[in-house]
């Protein structure tokens, strides 16, 4: 995973857990109070940089998901109910 360098803005985001680890960590710490006006707006920044990354993994994972059902779980989803792709063979 350390190994990994993908850039949203001018900052790195190693992994998608990584960036949701830090998007919480900012979220904890302005609902806590813990930072200045000027820090808040630098740490809210960041914070949509890391939504905006995040989204699209998700986005990306689920696109992932939909063309898996669509091919390899498909046959199993149907379960013979109206069976277009898989006919030949039948007596």
């Amino acid at each position: 995973m350390a190994g990994q360098s993908k850039k949203t803005g001018a900052q790195k985001v190693p992994a998608f857990e990584t960036a949701m680890a830090e998007l919480e960590q900012i979220v904890a710490d302005m609902e806590a109070g813990k930072l200045s006006l000027e820090d808040s707006l630098v740490a809210y920044k960041r914070g949509a940089e890391l939504l905006t990354f995040c989204r699209s993994k998700l986005e990306d994972a689920q696109q992932q998901v939909s063309v898996l059902e669509e091919g390899v779980l498909k046959g199993f989803a149907t379960g013979g109910e109206g069976s277009t792709s898989s006919e030949s063979g039948q007596a």
